[in-house]
């Protein structure tokens, strides 16, 4: 499969991803049809920093919920058009704070 998408993260139209490790077939073709190949090699980057960052153990169900969560927010996949994600896309840096609604509680 190959052609190309309106990123949903960088707003450009490029590549569309030919490979990768999808967590369901609804995503899979979600991130296929709204994801660029240079938006999807910073996910694979910035994946492995939101597994270390927040300590997810995939024995706990609720893992992959969590990662899926992160994606989807990388991706801006459920921000309006024109929203946030449209004007400034994250880089997700390294000291960036994220959010794991599992071990997250009022401080």
């Amino acid at each position: 499969m190959s052609g190309t998408v309106t990123c949903s993260r960088c707003r450009r139209t490029a590549a569309a991803i030919e490979r990768g490790i999808f967590y369901t077939p609804e995503l899979e073709a979600e991130l296929r049809a709204g994801v660029c190949v240079d938006c999807w090699n910073e996910w694979q980057r910035a994946e492995v920093m939101v597994i270390n960052e927040l300590k997810l153990n995939f024995m706990d169900p609720g893992a992959l919920t969590v990662l899926t969560g992160q994606m989807r927010e990388f991706f801006a996949l459920d921000s309006p058009a024109g929203g946030p994600a449209a004007a400034a896309p994250s880089a997700l840096p390294p000291d960036v704070n994220l959010k794991n609604p599992a071990t997250d509680e009022s401080e």
